[in-house]
């Protein structure tokens, strides 16, 4: 039983960072000047110490002030001395220290800064070759010093839903003063023309990265800045890795999507992947346009797109301007992911949609030119939300409300700015025979009763670049809508006859009247009207309270005749199935 516990022991990859004081020296000179009791934790775990061999939480017992004691520069000793001097260095810069408390330990935190300092001046300089051991070594000091648990997000601490993270204030770590130059150290390793890959890869390894790329999920901004630097250089000097980056960052997209919505590093990402695809050869393999298809399209569905819509955008357009057939494969996602509550949200779609479309050729617009301009339109007759509160406070909800959400002037005003960019407008006016007949409508609406006068503006400039593109189909299209808007008002006065002689039949039974809000959204140019009986309103949504509805209509339409039947009176089942159920006293 003991050998198949030993057996089954993980392995450690030679990128994990190791208890300094746990590994033999490789030379009578290291560790000469350590505490041997001194404990050097792996930095990734969490607490602040604990010996590697157990799995034990008890705090790291502190390094006595003698093991931290300054060495003699590198540039003074002799070349033969040097590497056993090195490897001495990296064994102070293993020893954590606490932060919190800014005078504690103050002289052996600038022991170590300085230390740190000047291993990166001779990293950078060159001034002799670094050996395959010093380098092993120099990569897990690097990685106890990084890789640690990140403190919880700030909306974690108190237990409340997450906040907007645009009024968030940036967490600064307080290790920094040492972070920094660990990173810079890394930083320069990794650039340095002395560095040969087929020695780093061995300890810049599938693991070193991933824990590199959980370190993107640090609140610090200084941090995320040092860590996209770091693995882009990574992706551009070690070949032999880029698949697996772009995997992983993947996995961190696809967890954030449909999972977390909340990281703190997916712009850094993104920015770190604008460059790569820059670089894509072309025909693009069917890999990205799948990365394209299944991470970065849908990266436009959750609710902090502010944060990252940028570098988002970027990427996207990459693509296009790449391939110029992915044009539709892109306006299309965009379509899919349409915000429906979010104004601002929108806003960044427009800009988005506007430098995709600059992009796209005419037979890609074709494609998918319907569609999008249906969703255009609807942008067209956004409406102040002054106008939704109002509308709000007259009505009573009394089962599944549904808020007019408020949309900003801003969203059709944006829509409106696409008719600014001559390519756009060359891609309307020669499909205008289809897209004209989508917007006419929402053009003259807002003509004829938009309050905003910026949009009225637009607007008309907007009619008058379609008039005189083509006066003959801007009759013709002004002949649809009025003979449209003449149904529309005959229908309208039948509808209100129909519940006229309803409102006379209650008024005879002695019943008061409720009516449902008349609600177009749900069912296109569609009311839906019930008659209830105002005894009968006491629990909603009741089986029994149902029936009693159901009995009330069918008395009220038998009373009626047939001809007052509209679509809506069939069961309050059906009602109550709809997503809308707002009542008033008539």
């Amino acid at each position: 039983m003991f050998k198949k516990i030993i057996k089954g022991s993980r392995k450690h990859s030679k990128s994990d960072s190791t208890d300094a004081s746990s590994r033999p020296p490789r030379s009578g000179n290291i560790g000469s000047d350590l505490n041997p009791n001194v404990v050097v934790n792996h930095a990734s775990r969490p607490g602040q110490g604990a010996p590697p061999s157990t799995n034990s939480s008890s705090p790291m017992v502190p390094p006595q002030m003698s093991a931290v004691e300054p060495l003699p520069l590198l540039r003074d000793t002799p070349v033969s001395e040097r590497q056993n001097l090195f490897m001495r260095k990296l064994q102070i810069c293993c020893f954590l220290f606490d932060f919190t408390d800014v005078l504690k330990s103050a002289r052996e935190k600038e022991i170590k800064r300085q230390t740190l300092l000047e291993l990166v001046d001779y990293i950078q300089s060159g001034s002799g070759k670094i050996t395959e051991v010093c380098q092993e070594e120099m990569i897990k000091m690097v990685g106890i010093n990084i890789f640690r648990s990140l403190p919880p997000a700030s909306h974690e601490n108190t237990g409340q839903g997450a906040s907007d993270p645009e009024e968030e204030e940036p967490y600064l770590d307080p290790t920094w003063p040492h972070l920094q130059i660990v990173y810079e150290l890394l930083l320069r390793y990794v650039v340095s023309s002395d560095t040969d890959t087929k020695v780093a890869k061995k300890y810049i390894d599938h693991s070193f990265i991933l824990k590199l790329l959980d370190l993107f999920d640090s609140e610090d901004p200084r941090e995320r800045e040092f860590l996209k630097t770091i693995l882009h250089r990574i992706y551009g000097k070690f070949m032999v890795h880029r698949p697996f980056i772009r995997k992983a960052i993947n996995n961190i997209f696809y967890r954030f999507i449909y999972e977390t919505e909340r990281h703190s590093g997916i712009g850094e990402l993104l920015e770190i992947l604008g460059s790569i695809i820059n670089g894509f050869a072309l025909p693009m393999k069917e890999e990205h346009k799948l990365f394209l298809v299944r991470a970065l399209i849908p990266l436009h569905k959750p609710k902090p797109i502010a944060m990252y819509h940028q570098q988002l955008s970027y990427c996207i357009i990459q693509f296009v301007e790449k391939d110029y057939k992915l044009a539709d494969t892109v306006i299309r996602g965009l379509l899919k992911y349409w915000p429906l509550t979010n104004c601002q949200k929108e806003v960044l779609f427009l800009g988005e949609l506007e430098e995709v479309l600059e992009a796209t050729q005419s037979a890609e617009f074709q494609r998918c030119m319907v569609p999008l301009f249906r969703q255009i339109a609807r942008c067209l007759n956004s409406l102040h939300f002054q106008e939704g509160k109002e509308r709000e406070g007259k009505w009573v909800d009394i089962y599944l409300s549904f808020s007019p959400n408020p949309i900003l002037p801003n969203v059709a005003e944006r829509a409106l700015f696409l008719w600014n960019n001559e390519h756009i407008v060359n891609l309307i006016a020669l499909n205008r025979q289809v897209i004209l007949p989508i917007i006419f409508e929402a053009l003259e609406r807002n003509i004829r009763s938009h309050w905003n006068q910026a949009v009225h503006g637009l607007t008309m400039n907007v009619r008058k670049m379609f008039m005189e593109m083509d006066a003959d189909l801007f009759d013709e299209c002004q002949r649809e809508f009025a003979e449209k808007e003449a149904r529309t008002q005959e229908v309208e006065e039948q509808r209100e006859m129909t519940w006229k002689k309803l409102a006379d039949v209650a008024a005879e039974r002695g019943d008061n009247m409720l009516s449902i809000w008349e609600t177009g959204w749900v069912e296109a140019e569609m009311s839906y009207l019930i008659f209830f009986c105002a005894s009968d309103i006491q629990v909603h949504g009741e089986p029994q309270l149902e029936k009693q509805f159901l009995k009330s209509i069918e008395a009220t339409v038998e009373a009626a005749g047939p001809e007052c039947i509209v679509p809506a009176l069939i069961t309050p089942i059906r009602l109550l199935g709809l997503k809308v159920c707002r009542l008033r006293l008539t």
